[in-house]
This record gives C-alpha cells, sequence and structure tokens, in this order.
C-alpha cells in the first residue's frame, strides 16, 4: 500500500489568489489519485454534525471491520481512537466515511457509528497501530493508494512509522508571521525527539504551477 502525504498548513494571513480560484489544492488531490484519503480526530471532528452518541447499547458488537460499503471510488479514513466522534452523516464530500477504532471502544459508540452507517475497523487493543490499520484497509476494502492529509501530528505518527511512500508538498508564496503555526510534521510531546527512519529523500519531480506555487514530490526510502 502506498501512502502519499499532501502536507497542507493554509493558515496564512495571504496566499495566491489564483491558487483559491481555480481550486488548486483540490486538483492536486484528484491528480495523485488515491484510493482514499486519511486524517486524524481532530481534522476529523470538524465534519461531524453530532455533538454525542446515545450513552449505552441495547447489545454488544464483536470487535471486528463493520463496514456499511465496500463499492465506493474512494473513502474518507478517519482516525479516531476512542470513539469520540459522533457523525451524523456516512460521507464527506460523496466519500463514505470509515472509522479507525481501538477495541476499547465501547458499544454504544459502536451502535452509534452503526446507524448513522459509518464503517469501521480496528487496529489496536488501546491504541492504534497504524501498519496494522494499512493492511485491514486493504484487505478489507482493497485500498492500495491512501492520501495522508492529516494535521501535522498524524502526518508525524506515519512519518516516524515509516508507512509513507511519498510526499507531495505544493509550497505556496503565503506570508504568516504568527507564532505556532501548524507543521506539516509534528508530534505529542510524549514522542518529541524520536527521529523518523529514513534512509532517503528523492526529489521525483517539480512543477511550477498558477500564483507562483511550486509543486515538489518526494519518494522515501524507509527501512
Amino acid at each position: 500500500m502506498v501512502a502519499s502525504i499532501d502536507g497542507r498548513t493554509l493558515l496564512s494571513r495571504w496566499r495566491p489568489r489564483e491558487a483559491l480560484e481555480n481550486g488548486l489544492f483540490e486538483r492536486l488531490h484528484d491528480q495523485l489519485g488515491g484510493d482514499a484519503w486519511l486524517v486524524g480526530r481532530v481534522t476529523g471532528s470538524e465534519f461531524a454534525k453530532r455533538d454525542a452518541y446515545a450513552g449505552q447499547a441495547s447489545q454488544g458488537y464483536p470487535r471486528e471491520p463493520w463496514l456499511a460499503r465496500r463499492d465506493a471510488s474512494a473513502y474518507g479514513i478517519v482516525l479516531d481512537a476512542h470513539g469520540k466522534i459522533a457523525w451524523g452523516r456516512d460521507n464527506i464530500g460523496n466519500d463514505p466515511i470509515v472509522a479507525v477504532l481501538t477495541e476499547a471502544v465501547s458499544d454504544a459508540h459502536l451502535a452509534g457509528l452503526r446507524n448513522d452507517g459509518v464503517s469501521y475497523i480496528f487496529a489496536g487493543k488501546h491504541q492504534l497501530d497504524l501498519q496494522l490499520a494499512l493492511e485491514t484497509l486493504s484487505h478489507e476494502l482493497g485500498l492500495k493508494r491512501i492520501l495522508l492529509e492529516g494535521g501535522g501530528v498524524t502526518n508525524g505518527a506515519f512519518l516516524r512509522a515509516g508507512l509513507i511512500d511519498e510526499v507531495s508538498l505544493a509550497i505556496s508564496p503565503a506570508i504568516d508571521g504568527a507564532k505556532g503555526a501548524p507543521a506539516v510534521f509534528d508530534s505529542h510531546e510524549i514522542v518529541t525527539g524520536a527521529s523518523a527512519p529514513l534512509h532517503a529523500m528523492t526529489l521525483e519531480s517539480s512543477e511550477v504551477l498558477e500564483g507562483g506555487v511550486v509543486w515538489l514530490r518526494y519518494k522515501l526510502q524507509n527501512p
């Protein structure tokens, strides 16, 4: 499975009008041609339409994949280890949602996901195993290329796990002097200082796009 990261930190005070008006970043997303895109809980929660699911379930559910759809052209994968997101919808931009959970998630949350028509898989008992998540997505849905579009923490976790094969980076001539601007790769304090197990990065292509945007694509060599 190929994991390609499309790193975008778009909180700048100014950025090229051409890139916004022409839907540049959406076009790059389409051009990368993934079977699915993946984000973390914080990014995913921005799309939720409910505050919470019911506190109890009328039955228990096995900790095994439950997939509402297997025939979509693309999926929206959201890491939600502890079942914090109450969706109130089953898709994002017509891409069916697939939640990646740990086995510690409550039966009540699983009932809520099923009622919303949100698919889910499990990857770990109490903490997410990203390698297992990708293997399960490949086995259950046949996914071969996932566009990693998370926040910096999610991107950083995949990088440190050696699961990113390509970096797609659109550099926009933007100005932002704000302190603490979001990073493409980040981490929680508990793993601060942990280095990514990369052997090499090779520039595969570079292209100047409208608005002075430079699109760089790198191949990553993991152990």
